[in-house]
């Protein structure tokens, strides 16, 4: 009887390694999207800033596009 119980109570720990481990995944991931998307807002807004100064300037803007 002794050992169903800790087979048991290995597996009960190994399930919440795996769930401990998958949420651990999905925050990592949510973290990496965060930063990505900060990441471009910062670009685009630096990207703005050039745009309105070239203008200000009186140069055309360059698009991105034609990077």
């Amino acid at each position: 009887m002794d050992t169903d119980r800790v087979e048991g109570k290995a597996k009960e720990t190994e399930g919440e390694v795996q769930q401990k481990w998958g949420e651990a995944k999905d925050k990592a991931r949510d973290t990496w999207e965060d930063v990505k998307d900060k990441v471009e807002d910062v670009v685009d807004k630096g990207e703005d800033r050039v745009d309105e100064m070239n203008e200000r300037d009186g140069e055309p803007a360059e698009s991105s596009a034609s990077r």
